[in-house]
């Protein structure tokens, strides 16, 4: 794959509407931690989620729940703490997995919905009811 600056470095890049994207990555920057890639004037803005990526863009489509975006976190405990202290309401608390994450589930002001989830273990699939098929 070609490097281009102007577009985020990852294969596969959500976007998210919000009706102000400045509004949504100074509230993203603060309540999860995420940073600023890019901005593209006023209606597009590239936001880093550790070695992720995704996209605000200008909009009022209201989110429908059909997805949640996961990201990958160093601590979930501190992370949910700094969530809920920015305004996240957090729809399910941070709890250990027995596939050896431990996640929380939170929505934005906007409605989106992420989960974010530490590794605690590593953990051999078929021993939770997994298969391993390509790891």
């Amino acid at each position: 794959m070609l490097y281009n600056r102007s577009v985020p470095p990852c294969p596969v890049i959500p976007v998210l509407c919000y009706p102000s994207p400045q509004d949504a990555a100074a509230w993203l920057q603060n309540a999860f931690g995420f940073t600023i890639r890019l901005i593209i004037a006023n209606h597009r803005i590239q936001m880093r989620a550790g070695e992720g990526c995704f996209t605000i863009a200008e909009g009022d489509a209201v989110p429908n729940h059909s997805c949640t975006v996961q990201v990958r976190i160093p601590d979930a405990i501190a992370h949910c703490e700094r969530a809920r202290a920015s305004g996240a309401t957090i729809l399910s608390e941070v709890r250990d997995e027995v596939y050896g994450e431990r996640q929380y589930t939170a929505q934005d002001f906007h409605g989106h919905r992420w989960n974010f989830t530490e590794t605690y273990a590593d953990i051999e699939p078929e021993s939770w009811g997994g298969t391993s098929v390509d790891l």
